[in-house]
């Protein structure tokens, strides 16, 4: 396989997009009734880093069959490092205080659309 920057690279020469984003898959590492007690100060953290532009998309994940919940989650950052998506991450109160560990991954967006519809009248957003 090519190194990260080879491969980034040969994406633009191609006329990819090649925008990079931090992803982090967050697992359960503590019970659900344990955990809940980290939620506020975890949901502040998100808040805060989506005020500073940091939080790109951020979400609970489902088990394997999309029926219940998993305990886990997914965040997206925007970062202008690892090293700075993973003080990011461990900064995070749920990963902080050991609610959940982590997996971090560069994801190198290079092709997709996104829809974003504002109805102002009734205040409406959808994203699709």
């Amino acid at each position: 396989m090519p190194l990260w920057s080879e491969n980034r690279e040969t994406a633009r020469a191609r006329g990819a997009l090649a925008f990079e984003l931090y992803i982090v898959e967050s697992t359960p590492a503590i019970a659900p009734p344990e955990m809940l007690k980290l939620l506020p100060d975890h949901l502040a953290y998100q808040k805060q880093m989506e005020a500073e532009g940091r939080l790109f998309l951020a979400g609970p994940l489902s088990d394997s069959s999309g029926e219940q919940m998993s305990g886990g989650g997914m965040i997206v950052y925007r970062a202008a490092s690892m090293a700075e998506a993973q003080s990011l991450t461990e900064n995070d109160p749920m990963h902080k205080m050991g609610g959940r560990i982590f997996t971090l991954r560069k994801w190198l967006v290079n092709e997709g659309s996104l829809t974003v519809s504002v109805g102002f009248a009734n205040q409406a957003v959808s994203l699709s």
